[in-house]
């Protein structure tokens, strides 16, 4: 497959699972091109070919409409300012052509488009198939025709222009998904960057490495995105035979060989391993099935049931889609953090944080937003401190459409569960229960719970404000992070480890080990500690991870976003 890279550098972070904090350089050739244009020089300006009065018309016009219908999508109106901006700033003379030819430069970006596939992009977005062709119609024809040399010139600036733009930010709209990720469109500048960068540069290699997310754990991706096309062609779509119960250990399995066969190709049984003889599934075969179900967000039990079946008959192909949608959206992040994130990965129901020398200083289980209703947006945010023993001021729609019908089906249920009533001034009131919750139903009068340890936050939460009221917090309801499973909250993220993640976020604070931190939760005061810095925040989705020992992570798209995002990237195809 031609692909913008052989290989990857090897990742240097400890566990850099969405933890994007350092770049990484890449040594590679990025197409069967590569050689061209590493050894041309950028042809001067002169070079370059003038176009006619009649010449200059025609791509003028044709900048105009923002239509050519040479290319599979005609219609490039959404670039037509960056392609006038492209020929204006060259004088209106071809960029792609000297001497009646193809320049160095434009046989190597048209290999980075016809290996677009390799990024996890579409060929096809970016005529890939179709330039073959045009650069032989152009030898058959010499000299070419004025008018053929400006339309190949035009095709090449808007899929160049395309291919750039989507390498940087991503296929789909990613505002669509998450406002808070939002890219300034020209930080880099696409018209000049695509004119100076790559048409006029000596090589275009470093350029198009440089508008890559500069992330070690993208690049494990790239490299677990053509390691799984690969599986996929080689295994290909015969799927596990399920028998009508689950298949325990030591017990005969009558696909055990075809089991085994794909479990070596993923890697989770060692090419070394022994399988033992008459389809027996046990020993090594049970350890990869543990493995598997690791890699895949299921009870680790060596048991082959319902969902371990569904898991292990996942067509490959459809891994392959979902490390292409994590390459999307590693596409939409920052470029830099001021410091070390914290990143919480929704579908994997994990955090992650990194310390100040860019390792991994903890990873633990978090329990997310329930996918029907109550679902935790995508988002970023700071930290600025840290809160103990918080109230919880309950949010006014779980006030009105639950704690309401709580209250009226259970009388007593606000003093049973150390609930207060305040007014808008947060001053707690003492009228009758009726009163009360005519007031809690209109939005009069608002709930909040008293700091304890049956309070629903906990005895910590952190100070992240944001839009959508969603926080970082302890929970009494500790049992749920044995779940293989955990969309649980309204919304909100609970956390497995409370006392790490406050001494984690307290480090540079003098005093703030964990016994302080214990004391500060069982204590009898509600107080804030600030940090000097904000920490960033960054809460993602992504079906598809990549740890650094290259095993490859799926996990279940619970809240159907990846499905949202394919209809998303397969809308802009004519």
């Amino acid at each position: 497959m031609v692909t913008l890279r052989s290989f990857a550098k090897a990742a240097t972070l400890a566990l850099g699972i969405f933890l994007p904090l350092i770049q990484a350089g890449r040594v590679q050739p990025f197409s069967r091109f590569a050689s061209l244009s590493a050894a041309a020089d950028a042809p001067a300006r002169g070079a370059t070919n003038s176009l006619s009065p009649t010449g200059v018309a025609e791509l003028k016009s044709l900048v105009s409409a923002a239509n050519l219908p040479d290319l599979r999508r005609p219609d490039f109106s959404a670039y037509r300012k960056r392609v006038a901006e492209i020929y204006a700033a060259s004088g209106n003379r071809l960029i792609w052509v000297a001497r009646s030819r193809p320049t160095p430069q434009s046989l190597a970006m048209i290999g980075a488009l016809e290996g677009a596939a390799g990024e996890g992009l579409d060929a096809e977005d970016y005529d890939g198939p179709r330039w073959p062709a045009r650069i032989a119609a152009l030898d058959r024809n010499q000299p070419a025709a004025e008018s053929a040399l400006v339309r190949f010139d035009l095709a090449l600036t808007v899929s160049a222009l395309r291919y750039v733009a989507d390498l940087r930010f991503g296929r789909a709209q990613s505002w669509r998904f998450h406002s808070e990720f939002v890219l300034e469109r020209e930080r880099i500048g696409l018209a000049r960057f695509v004119l100076d960068r790559i048409a006029r540069a000596p090589t275009i290699a470093p350029s198009l490495r440089e508008i890559e997310p500069p992330f070690p754990p993208y690049e494990r991706t790239l490299a677990a995105f053509d390691r799984y096309q690969r599986f996929a062609a080689e295994y290909g779509s015969s799927p596990l035979p399920v028998p009508g119960k689950t298949v325990e250990p030591g017990a005969v399995y009558a696909a055990a060989p075809q089991l085994a066969r794909l479990l070596r190709l993923l890697g989770d049984l060692p090419g070394a391993a022994q399988v033992p003889a008459g389809n027996i599934y046990a020993g090594a075969l049970v350890a990869a099935v543990e493995h598997f179900q690791i890699r895949h967000g299921l009870d680790v039990d060596g048991r082959i049931g319902r969902q371990t079946f569904a898991e292990l008959n996942t067509p490959l192909s459809r891994r392959v889609e979902q490390l292409r949608l994590a390459l999307e959206r590693w596409r939409w992040l920052p470029r830099f953090f001021a410091r070390p994130p914290i990143v919480v990965n929704i579908p994997e129901f994990r955090l992650h944080a990194m310390d100040g020398d860019h390792r991994q200083a903890f990873s633990m289980k978090v329990v997310v937003g329930k996918a029907y209703g109550h679902q935790t947006p995508v988002f970023s945010t700071q930290i600025r401190g840290v809160i103990f023993r918080p109230y919880w001021e309950v949010p006014l729609s779980i006030q009105i459409q639950e704690l309401v019908r709580d209250i009226r089906n259970h009388p007593g249920y606000l003093a049973k569960n150390n609930y207060e009533v305040v007014d808008a001034k947060r001053c707690v009131v003492s009228e009758s229960g009726s009163e009360i919750l005519a007031g809690l139903a209109s939005g009069k009068l608002f709930a909040r719970q008293r700091p304890g340890p049956k309070n629903s936050l906990g005895l910590m939460k952190l100070d992240m404000p944001n839009s959508y009221d969603v926080y970082m917090h302890a929970t009494p309801a500790t049992a749920l992070f044995s779940r293989s499973r955990r969309d649980f909250s309204h919304g909100c993220i609970r956390v497995e480890d409370p006392v790490a993640l406050a001494a984690w976020v307290l480090r540079e604070v003098p005093g703030w080990d964990a016994d302080r931190i214990i004391a500060a939760m069982n204590g009898e005061a509600t107080f804030r500690v600030a940090i000097p810095a904000p920490i960033p925040v960054l809460i993602v989705y992504a079906t598809a991870v990549v740890a650094d020992n290259g095993d490859v992570y799926f996990f279940r798209d619970i809240y159907h976003l990846d499905a949202d995002l394919e209809l998303a990237i397969a809308s802009r195809r004519p």
